[in-house]
């Protein structure tokens, strides 16, 4: 988000044209059969509720990665009414929360940046460590897009609409416990600090209501915050140890494929 602020042109390029050309390309193309257009938790006008945000609240965004979210949604909604469901191109969006797992090296994210401090001996920078966000593994909503794809491609427009994946209401954590469970689990004498980066704005409080992808889509998140972070520190120790990544990431999916919701 950070990175939003320092290059609001790109991200709104990226973000939002980025978003009208695919779906152009979509309506132009005659074999598309359907779409699932993934933006992000951050596309809601923040209002710092305790309560999760429903897939009918208000879009918006104060910082410029937030906003070109909700534009994105914004533009696909339009094609989706204009032209796409006329062309039996039935296209969805998909609104994920903060996900974790093995392989992301992205800057000012919790994880990698506390992983890249962690594996040169250096303390953990947290910004924001009161902030509440909706942690969840990164499989949790690839199963649910995989899923949402497979519902349009079958069923059509009965599922043409936005979507929810986060995790349950009561496994919404703060950045300040998923430091502490990551340090933990990394070892090693590993800490983190609060550098009080007030440079930019944050919003304290976020939460997704999953009741629609639960209800309708049958999906639920199978791992909670706790596993999802025992789950990214296997990976990362793994590829610090130089093991065969692409046999670790097929052993966590499979996993995942045969876990029961907890």
């Amino acid at each position: 988000m950070r990175e939003s602020y320092r290059d609001p042109i790109t991200t709104f390029a990226t973000n939002v044209m980025g978003t009208v050309h695919v779906l152009e390309a979509a309506r132009q193309t005659k074999c598309t059969r359907a779409m699932v257009i993934v933006t992000s938790d951050k596309c809601y006008e923040n209002r710092e509720w305790v309560w999760g945000y429903r897939e009918t609240e208000a879009l918006g965004g104060y910082d410029p990665y937030s906003s070109s979210k909700g534009c994105s949604e914004l533009v696909t909604s339009a094609y989706r009414r204009s032209f796409l469901l006329q062309a039996d191109i039935p296209v969805a969006t998909a609104r994920a929360g903060n996900v974790i797992g093995g392989g992301d090296w992205s800057e000012d994210r919790l994880i990698p940046d506390m992983i890249r401090s962690f594996i040169k001996g250096k303390t953990g920078a947290i910004r924001y460590p009161e902030s509440t966000r909706p942690w969840q593994h990164v499989l949790e909503p690839l199963a649910g897009y995989l899923l949402l794809a497979t519902k349009l491609f079958a069923e059509g427009r009965e599922y043409a609409d936005a979507w929810n994946f986060g995790p349950e209401q009561n496994d919404v954590k703060q950045v300040r416990w998923m430091a502490n469970e990551l340090v933990a689990l990394w070892g090693e004498g590993v800490n983190w600090k609060n550098v009080n980066d007030n440079s930019s704005h944050e919003a304290k409080l976020l939460s997704l209501d999953i009741s629609k992808a639960k209800n309708l889509l049958n999906w639920k998140p199978r791992w909670t915050s706790a596993t999802a972070l025992n789950k990214t520190v296997e990976w990362y120790r793994s590829w610090q140890a130089k093991d065969d990544m692409r046999s670790i990431t097929l052993h966590q999916i499979a996993e995942y494929e045969s876990s029961q919701t907890e």
